[in-house]
């Protein structure tokens, strides 16, 4: 990173590129990194909900980041992942999955490293972000996670991960 500031608090951010653009996410926001494997489609979901996963026994509702911010769907690659992220939805957590073309490292960063996001020429919401990093000669998006998914769709996600869970509590009784 070729503009750090000095002075303030370090705090940990894993980058990720959608395609041509790099974002980060606050470290403390994720449990982990996930290979690609199988989604299960789930009907009447939103479209930028890819489906769902088993991850150690409890339903995951994966969301399509690239969908969810306005990009072309593009096909899988052997980079593309999921990252596991905690959410706070109305007070409590929620886990989902985030799907991104490739991980890309951790920066760490001070508050004065990170410039306010543009008001106006950006393609993203920019309540979305929390900020933007200058590296070298591009910019990399910081992510405000909590407020990347409103609320009205987090229950839509957390309702249709708990369906799916109903459904295979069922299944296994029978």
């Amino acid at each position: 990173m070729s503009e750090k500031k000095t002075g303030g608090t370090l705090t940990s951010y894993l980058s990720f590129r959608l395609g041509e653009e790099m974002f980060s996410a606050d470290v403390s926001k994720v449990l982990e990194i996930l290979e690609m494997r199988a989604i299960t489609k789930v009907p009447r979901s939103p479209s930028y909900m890819r489906g769902v996963i088993n991850l150690r026994g409890s339903v995951l509702p994966v969301l399509d980041t690239r969908i969810k911010f306005g990009m072309a769907a593009t096909e899988d690659t052997v980079d593309t992942c999921i990252v596991v992220l905690n959410v706070i939805m109305e007070g409590e957590p929620l886990t989902l999955g985030a799907l991104v073309d490739s991980v890309e490292e951790v920066l760490e960063l001070t508050e004065a490293d990170i410039e306010a996001p543009p008001t106006i020429g950006s393609k993203f919401n920019p309540e979305y972000m929390h900020g933007m990093v200058k590296m070298d000669d591009s910019f990399i998006m910081v992510l405000n996670v909590d407020k990347v998914f409103s609320t009205d769709e987090l229950v839509m996600v957390a309702e249709t991960a708990d369906k799916v869970q109903s459904e295979n509590a069922e299944t296994q009784l029978q």
